[in-house]
Order: structure tokens, then sequence, then C-alpha cells
């Protein structure tokens, strides 16, 4: 997304998922607030902020819990509306966003959102190249064919991460790798998505050695 909102978004703050941009999630609504959320949003531009809760969130929750500045803005691709009157959506990151003070509390909050921009990098530079061989091995060691939360979830190619634009394949990287919520956090705060990728694989990388690459027994 290049054109920030100009009028304050929707922010749902949740206390273990962090959102990336190209990532694909699927999120079930059920609480009042986040249904008025919903429905004011499927008025407009069906987009919403998406943060990370801080520690300390559950003495809170039920009010205005604090949550952290950076988080992701996300467009609604499916929405599903229940019989029990709440929401099955299907979410799109856009972009990494730095969340102002709320601009309203009630029902739910609304902040104004910055974009910011990520250093551009050339698909076909030597060292993206060689980031995404050793990324596409992680990609297919942490969810098989296709990992949940990233484009390629749907379609097998895309999801083998080979067809994937490279922020895309880092970032699905991100969103299945085995790493705490503030880990996470860290990563989308690099503006490098090169830095981001290599510094996602130092981290998941030690944690998957006791999972069997694919064609090999957990006996060999």
């Amino acid at each position: 997304m290049d054109i920030a909102p100009t009028q304050p978004v929707p922010v749902f703050p949740l206390p273990s998922l962090v959102l990336f941009p190209h990532a694909i999630v699927p999120v079930h609504i059920f609480e009042l607030r986040y249904r008025t959320m919903v429905r004011d949003a499927l008025s407009g531009a069906r987009v919403i902020a998406m943060a990370l809760l801080r520690p300390g969130w559950e003495r809170d929750y039920h009010a205005s819990p604090e949550f952290h500045p950076l988080g992701c803005l996300a467009r609604f691709e499916e929405v599903a509306w229940l019989p029990d009157d709440c929401y099955d959506l299907t979410l799109l990151g856009l972009s990494r966003v730095r969340l102002g003070r709320p601009a309203r509390e009630y029902p739910y909050r609304a902040v104004p959102v910055e974009l910011l921009p990520e250093a551009p990098y050339a698909e076909d530079d030597p060292l993206v190249a060689s980031e995404r061989r050793a990324l596409g091995e992680l990609y297919r060691r942490l969810a098989g064919p296709n990992p949940p939360g990233t484009p390629g979830r749907a379609g097998g190619a895309a999801g083998a991460g080979g067809e994937l634009p490279f922020a895309a394949l880092v970032n699905g990287v991100c969103m299945a790798a085995p790493l705490e919520p503030e880990e996470k956090l860290e990563l989308l705060a690099l503006d490098s998505v090169i830095e981001r990728g290599h510094r996602v694989r130092e981290l998941a990388t030690p944690r998957l050695r006791t999972i069997p690459r694919e064609g090999e027994s957990e006996h060999n």
C-alpha cells in the first residue's frame, strides 16, 4: 500500500499474532466491540491495523490494554458472517505502520497510522538469490508445501516459495517460524527485507533441528 489512510484506522490488538506485509491469516471475531469494528470497516475502506498487545495485557483486556506502536495494516480479503453474529475473516497484510495515539477509544480504538517504507532491493541481486535459496529450504521445512499465514497457502507452487516475490517469501517465513511474538515484532521492525530474511534464519534454524527434513524419517 503506497498511500496512508487519511482517517484513523481501527486497531485489532492480539496477544500472540504479528502480521507481516504480503501474509494472509484467518481471524475469528467474536467480541462485541470487534464485531462492531468489522461492520464499520466493511462500510469503509475494509482496512484495520493489527497490533501486538504489550505484556500484562490480561489485567486490562476488557478495557484498553496497551499495544506496541509498530503494527501492520491489513485488508479484508474474505468475510464470512456467521449465524451467531460473529465473523470469520481472511486478512492480507499490506504495509508496516507506526500507530499513533488513539483518536477514539470506544467501542474500539482507532488511531492515525504512518506507513513505514522498507529499504529497496532488486530481485536479481546475487545476495537476494542466495538468501532466497536458504529461505526456500527453511520455508518448506516449517510447514510443508502450504505454510499457513503465507500467500501461497492455497497453491502448491507458490507455497513451495519458488514463485513468491522475495519480500513475500521472507515475511512468510517470519509468520511460520517458531518464534515468540516479541521476536517477530523485532523482525517486523527491520527496514531491510534482506536483513530480516537473514535474521529469521538465524533465529529459526536452530529450533528446527529436531524436525526431520522432507523425505527423511524421524529414526534416520
